[in-house]
This record gives C-alpha cells, structure tokens and sequence, in this order.
C-alpha cells in the first residue's frame, strides 16, 4: 500500500497564483452560470450537467486537486490545493465539479494512503475518476459524535470474513454510494484509541440497509443517512491499514480536512460578504443607500476584519500541517472561529438583503442552512473550544506558555 506521502516539486508563488487565476476564470465561465440552472433540473440533467463540467474540468488539467499525481490527481501538493480551496468555496456545485467533494476526497486520500494495490484498482481508482461514488459511515445515533471512543458498531472476523453489526446515522452521500468506509470495533479489549478499525463494505452486500434519507435543515440533498449493517459480511482483506488503527486513518483524514473545509468556508464568507457590499451601495431606505447607514457600515468593517483573522488563522494552521506538524491547537481554533465567523457574515449580508435574503434569489439563504452545519460536523464548537483550553493549560502547567506560532 503507498504511504501517501510521495514528495512532488514544490510549486512557486507564481505557479500557485496561477492556479487561483485559472480556478477564479473556471468558476466564472463555468460553474456560477450553471447554479441557478441545476437547480431547476431534474435529477438525471443534473447528474449530466455535473458529468459536462467535469469533462471540462479534466481537459483543463484541474481535476482532483486534493490527489498525487500517482493516485490520479493534479499531484500540486497541499498548500496550493488550500489555496484553490479558498476560491472552489465559492460555489456549494464547485467540489463536484473539480472532482473534490466530500466524502469521496477524503475517501480517495485514505484510500491511496492505507488500502491494498486490490483496494486501489477495485475502488480508488474508478472513485478519483469520478465513475463512482463513496460515503463515509462513523457517527452513530446512540452515541455522542462528540467522542467517537464511545462507538458500539462492531465488526467480529469469522474465518476470512468480517461480520459487521451496527446501526449509523449522518452517512453523508450513501444514495447511489458503491461503498462505504466503516468505522467499527475489531478490537474491543484494546485502550479506547486501538479499538477501531476502517473497513471498505460495498453498498450492494446483504445486510447493508438504508433506513431514510435524514432531512438537514429542510433538505435531503446531501442524502445523509440512517443506515443499519445486519450481519454484513466482507473479505478480511478490505481492512483499511492495520487492524485497530482506525482512528489513525481517522485523524490523518480530519486534520487536513479541517483545514479544507475552512478554506471552503472563506470563499463563502467572501462571497456573502461581496454579494453585501454590492446590494448596499445600490439599495435605497429612507432618502440614502444602505451604505450610508451606520449599522450597515458597522457590519462591513466587523465581517472584513472577522474574514481576514479567520484567513489568517487557517494559513497559518495549514502551513503547520505542511511541515508534519499536528497543529491541534490551531486546527481546533480554526473550526470553530470560522464557523461562527462563517454563520454572521452570511447572517448579516440576508440582513442587508431583508426579504430578499431569505429568498431564493439570491446564493444567501442555502449558504445559511449549510453555515449552520459547520459548527457542529467535524466535532461541535464546545469539544474544539475544551481542546484548545486544554491544551493551552496543559502547555502553561509545563512551563512553555502558549506561544504556539513559533
């Protein structure tokens, strides 16, 4: 299995402006013009409208940015991929359509750095090629996600198989998904963190059963489901690493997906925060633009300095992650200062929109239902606050301080 960390060449500064220049123009041409349209498709011409972008996509040389080029991808490393984050953003359509979308990209990493050649051939590659689709199966309705030592889904080995029994919730893309990545228990007398394993279970084998899709803020369009696995029988060999070492695998997927996600978060706040100061200065109330206003303009200056700490903050957490650092402070930090940052710049700009904004015409009000989420996937505000608290505390109780940035 590869260990996913083959050294590419370090792109420049000018190369990785390139890159944002050719994303920002991609998106301008292609991907905003065609939001409003997919919404108004049915499902088979979206799912054509999606395959016609990604064609385009792979003619530009841009698709699957997140990968090597040795599991399929553009092969430009992790920093330039943060930076094209920040612009893919944008759109909720954009992941999709670079081949970056969760949970296949995560799916694909972990994949390229934990599974066999077998696993590879047979799910990584039609996956990366987008010819498939993935989902990720952790959370569990029982437990708090907030401490995943605490799951109860188990996967028992009976000769060359694994039997897995359990019950999950919140599978993010399991309708039309030809597998799942399952966390469960293979060792259940090992310490909390050996205790896990990461198990590859194609969505057509007996016992897999979707219970529903969940409704999330009103909507099933992530198709985040319930899903039971009643006695569900794969081959030992789909075992993702070794055994006991899910949640390994699970840190080395979230770290960097944190910092992805937040640089996703910015292209929407940046977003809300244009599509705000453009209706302000056009918008007349009472003799005068919305500009003029003082609260309004007190909601500018406050979401421009709120981004651009947020900015700061994630960079400088990825470039931590870029030199093998763990950063658990500054991805904790991050998570939850940029989604609440993310929720009050997209909160003030339907503000400013009134009635419009909670509209469908404007991006502003699905941008809400999704920036609600964000404070509780990826772990809840309050665990990211505690890791942060006490980690500064422990660092102060050791005599170091809390001078992280050095």
């Amino acid at each position: 299995m590869s260990d996913g960390h083959a050294v590419e060449r370090k792109l420049t500064k000018d190369e990785i402006e390139e890159i944002r220049q050719k994303t920002k123009h991609f998106m301008d041409e292609l991907v905003y013009p065609n939001e409003v349209q997919y919404e108004h498709c049915s499902d088979d011409e979206r799912e054509a409208l999606i395959k016609s972008l990604q064609a385009k996509t792979k003619a530009a040389g841009m698709w699957a940015p997140h990968l090597p080029a040795a599991a399929g991808g553009m092969g430009i490393g992790f920093m330039p991929y943060v930076y094209m984050n920040e612009i893919i953003g944008r759109s909720w359509m954009a992941p999709r359509v670079f081949g970056s979308q969760a949970p296949d990209s995560g799916n694909a990493e972990i994949l390229w750095q934990f599974g066999t050649p077998e696993l590879q051939e047979k799910w990584m590659k039609p996956l990366v090629n987008g010819d498939i689709r993935s989902c990720f199966s952790m959370t569990e309705p029982e437990v708090s996600g907030a401490d995943p030592t605490g799951l109860r889904t188990t996967a028992v080995r009976d000769g060359d198989e694994w039997v897995i029994r359990g019950h999950k919730w919140f599978t993010s893309g399991a309708v039309g998904a030809s597998f799942a990545i399952v966390m469960c228990v293979t060792q259940p007398d090992q310490p909390p963190h050996r205790r896990m394993s990461q198990i590859v279970v194609p969505t057509d084998t007996p016992g897999f059963q979707i219970v529903r899709e969940i409704p999330v803020m009103g909507s099933t369009e992530g198709s985040h489901c319930e899903i039971r696995y009643v006695n569900v029988r794969v081959p030992v060999t789909n075992l993702l690493g070794e055994d006991g070492g899910g949640f390994r695998i699970a840190q080395r997927r979230l770290g960097p997906g944190r910092i992805h996600h937040c640089m996703r978060w910015l292209g929407q706040m940046q977003r809300a925060f244009e599509i705000m100061c453009e209706y302000a200065l056009k918008r007349e109330v009472y003799g005068s633009t919305l500009a003029e206003k003082q609260t309004v303009q007190n909601w500018i200056a406050d979401s421009y300095v709120q981004i651009q700490a947020a900015r700061l903050l994630t960079l400088n957490a990825a470039a931590k992650i870029d030199t093998g650092d763990e950063a658990r402070v500054e991805i904790s930090a991050i998570k939850f200062f940029g989604a609440q940052v993310l929720h009050d710049v997209i909160d003030r700009a339907i503000q400013v929109h009134g009635a419009r904004g909670v509209s469908g015409d404007t991006p502003l009000e699905g941008m809400y239902r999704l920036a609600r989420g964000a404070r509780i996937y990826d772990g809840p505000d309050e665990t990211h606050r505690m890791v942060v608290s006490r980690r500064i505390l422990q660092s102060f109780k050791a005599g170091l301080g809390w001078d992280f940035g050095v």
